[in-house]
């Protein structure tokens, strides 16, 4: 497809273009090259995002304003998340930049510009192996029109400045000349299920299973707690289906025809029947397989299904932290610490 300065295609990029496309751009790309089950989409790459930037920072400063601030002051953070997300998201594009845009998003949606897009924050520092910024930065769902498109891109960019992102980025000493943000513009899946899923037992550690997790309609009830999806365990070698755990789903985030999402409520009938059947599973199954051969480490995978054609779709795929995390934490060994020498030596726990 036709790249712009400020477009790049989700098949002309991968996970080495992270500086560029961020971290969920990146994994997005790498997907679908891969041959997996992705939707069309586009990345506003970082590009787009320091043009703006440097804009701001010839009125007042950013990113010398965030690296300042002190991690733990929260009253401070909160007046700086405020002051920024409300420059950025009031900036003015330049012409050029706006060109591009709607260009790129006419392509990807055809003879109907109102085909609904999603669009995902896309950070540098995000979804590395060593750190995990899911859920601090914003995504908007069902949006329509390539006005409101850009207008929730700013937003997008805006959301690097929340009080959480800000925080969690102080703490971890991530340098602020360093953060940028890109944007996924990407086709919607009017997903009839959808969920999360582990390549490795979230609870256990256990890299013998998958764990999958969904519920009715889009998958931003599962992400955001509003749920208590349905939960299964599976043998990732042998496909055997150790755990099921049906949950009563009472809510569903469904689309709004004007554009946006809403909570609607469970039909009866179906709240406590299973969101997925059994050949699905089995489906995703081979699929995280799949995505953890690729990337070579245990993912933690996003994915709907459909409601006209029941195809599977993946929508992002991150670096399992937690269990990784515990991994590569040194275990002290007896020799290093007399006290475990004197413990083992009579009968302790070494």
């Amino acid at each position: 497809m036709l790249n712009h300065r400020h477009i790049s295609w989700f098949a002309d990029i991968g996970l080495q273009d992270r500086p560029r496309v961020g971290g969920k751009g990146g994994s997005l790309g790498e997907l679908q090259r891969g041959g997996l089950p992705v939707p069309p989409g586009f990345v506003v790459t970082t590009s787009a995002f320091e043009q703006c930037l440097d804009a701001l920072e010839r009125a007042a400063s950013v990113r010398t304003t965030v690296a300042a601030v002190d991690a733990y002051d929260l009253p401070a953070i909160q007046a700086i998340s405020g002051t920024l997300r409300t420059r950025v998201t009031q900036a003015e594009l330049p012409p050029e930049l706006i060109e591009e845009i709607t260009a790129a998003h006419a392509m990807l949606c055809g003879d109907d510009p109102t085909q609904p897009v999603a669009l995902r924050s896309s950070a540098t520092t995000e979804d590395a192996s060593d750190a995990s910024f899911a859920g601090l930065q914003d995504t908007y769902l069902w949006v329509r029109g390539v006005d409101e498109t850009i207008r929730m891109i700013r937003s997008c960019w805006a959301s690097l400045y929340s009080v959480e992102s800000i925080s969690y980025r102080r703490q971890r000493h991530f340098p602020e000349q360093n953060v940028a943000m890109a944007v996924v513009v990407q086709r919607m899946v009017d997903a009839r299920s959808a969920g999360v899923m582990f390549t490795r037992s979230p609870v256990t550690g256990d890299r013998s299973v998958i764990t999958i997790e969904g519920s009715w309609g889009l998958g931003s009830a599962v992400v955001g707690g509003e749920v208590t999806p349905d939960r299964w365990v599976i043998g990732k070698i042998t496909g055997e289906i150790s755990t099921r755990d049906i949950s009563d789903k009472a809510i569903a985030h469904q689309p709004r025809p004007a554009g946006g999402i809403e909570s609607v409520a469970v039909v009866e009938e179906q709240r406590r029947k299973p969101c997925m059947n059994d050949t699905e599973l089995q489906s995703l199954r081979e699929i995280a397989r799949k995505v953890e051969r690729h990337y070579g480490r245990a993912q933690d995978i996003e994915w709907a299904v459909d409601r006209a054609r029941g195809e599977i779709f993946l929508l992002q795929s991150r670096p399992e932290t937690v269990w990784s995390a515990r991994d590569a934490t040194p275990v002290a060994r007896a020799a290093d610490n007399p006290s475990l020498h004197v413990m083992s030596i009579f009968g302790g726990r070494t």
